[in-house]
């Protein structure tokens, strides 16, 4: 017979073992409820890869972590972001990874360099010393995997079977999320190109405006980063600015092309094209986010003095977003080389956007689109041309924006790097790269006539 004591003892122990499993299980479920929490709301691909790694890392307690989709195309593994590096990709059956991803099986190894199918080559490649690994399969609702998860150099030892299970439960989280950022990358990469193959197609019905709504996208969100707009702001901006000129689907061939002066109904018919593009844009289905995208898209003619079209909008009442496409449509339309004329002089187009500020422009806005660095102004500009562009010239001219440009040229005695400068960005503004001869300083005809379309 057990004594009392001893009996009361083991009960002691029993319970507080219990008790111990209790409460390792209860924060395991809570750590998992956070993780949920944390990247359910993530649908970028990048940023939710990272923030996983950032959770397990914390989780675990190693060094690092690494998230490795299986690109089944390439039958590679790939990491798009790793922590202390950039990107990581190597065939998928190579190394710790690729074993866990063909076997399907949880690795747990204390010392990397006495298991044979660890691969050094990384670590030689990037001066990292692994010492310990655990990685553990991914897979999907269907069962089939889709990437590992990898931990490394756990603080204080060897990784444990609690750091398997959890991983293990972690992955199971993520893979769905992952599957989701997935498919939501490949849905948006699906409506960009409809976006741009809708832009591309109005732009082509007037072959002096070709490419003119791709250049206003990048130079609006040239505009969009010197102001810090988020990345929700910038996918509203870009998708208005590829399509502000929908509406000129309504406007009528002979009217669109005409090389003669417009007769006053004429021009009404040709500033009546926003408001196609509102009435048009208005019967597409836009998700939550783009739901502005029509009224930003058909106020790019709208002034802050209540003097632009179609509507007459004054300052408070004209989209944020519509600013932005007010100022870089009209450089667009000074700056564009057609093949009767060459580009307005810089000065003049940048003196006609100064004049309108307060009045046509958001001096917010103008002052923004100055601070554009020169080498992006000039792979705008020459879009079409990006392959023949000199590296060295862009990277010399990264350095100086439209502003510092200006005061260059306004400078009578520029000093040497300021004429270097000058010199370099004149070779691509004239196009004397591809050897068509030097700018002229014409007044531009047309300009009234480009500026309301």
């Amino acid at each position: 017979m057990t004594p009392p004591l001893r009996k009361n003892a083991a009960n002691v122990k029993d319970y507080q073992l219990k008790l111990e499993l209790y409460r390792r299980e209860h924060e395991k479920l809570k750590i998992l409820l956070n993780i949920t929490r944390n990247i359910s709301r993530e649908l970028d691909l990048n940023n939710l890869l990272k923030l996983i790694m950032d959770e397990v890392k914390s989780v675990l307690q190693c060094d690092r972590c690494t998230v490795f989709v299986l690109n089944r195309e390439s039958d590679e593994l790939w990491s798009r972001v790793a922590h202390g590096e950039k990107e990581i990709r190597f065939p998928s059956h190579l190394g710790i990874a690729g074993y866990v991803a063909t076997s399907g099986q949880v690795l747990n190894i204390p010392d990397a360099y006495a298991d044979e199918r660890f691969n050094p080559n990384i670590d030689k490649k990037t001066g990292y010393r692994t010492r310990t690994i655990i990685a553990v399969p991914m897979r999907n609702k269907l069962g089939e995997i889709i990437g590992v998860f990898q931990a490394l150099n756990k603080l204080g030892g060897p990784f444990t079977e609690d750091d398997e299970e959890l991983l293990d439960a972690i992955s199971s989280i993520a893979a769905t999320q992952i599957e989701n950022a997935q498919l939501y990358a490949e849905q948006k990469k699906t409506f960009d190109s409809f976006v741009e193959t809708l832009a591309t197609t109005i732009d082509a019905r007037d072959p002096l405006t070709a490419g003119h709504s791709r250049r206003i996208a990048l130079y609006a969100d040239q505009i969009a980063q010197v102001v810090h707009l988020d990345d929700s702001e910038r996918q509203v901006l870009r998708t208005a600015a590829l399509l502000h000129d929908y509406g000129k689907i309504a406007v009528r061939e002979a009217i669109l092309t005409k090389d003669g002066k417009l007769t006053p109904d004429e021009f009404k018919h040709i500033q009546d094209h926003p408001h196609y593009t509102r009435s048009i844009l208005e019967k597409i289905n836009f998700s939550r986010e783009l739901k502005q995208v029509p009224i930003i898209a058909a106020s790019h003619h709208e002034k802050l003095d209540g003097s632009g079209y179609p509507d007459g909008l004054s300052e408070r009442e004209i989209p944020k977003l519509g600013k932005i496409l007010a100022v870089v449509d009209v450089f667009d339309a000074l700056t564009s080389k057609r093949h009767y004329r060459d580009r307005m002089n810089l000065k003049q187009v940048l003196d006609i956007l100064s004049e309108g500020g307060g009045t046509h422009f958001d001096d917010f806005f103008l002052a923004a689109f100055k601070k554009i660095p020169l080498n992006r102004l000039i792979e705008i500009l020459e879009d079409d041309h990006r392959d023949v562009l000199d590296p060295q010239d862009l990277e010399d001219l990264a350095e100086t924006d439209i502003a510092a440009l200006l005061l260059a040229l306004e400078n009578p005695n520029p000093d040497k790097h300021q004429q270097t400068i000058v010199k370099k960005f004149n070779r691509y503004y004239s196009r004397a790269y591809l050897q068509t001869g030097n700018s002229s300083d014409d007044p531009v005809s047309d300009t009234n006539r480009r500026q309301s379309i």
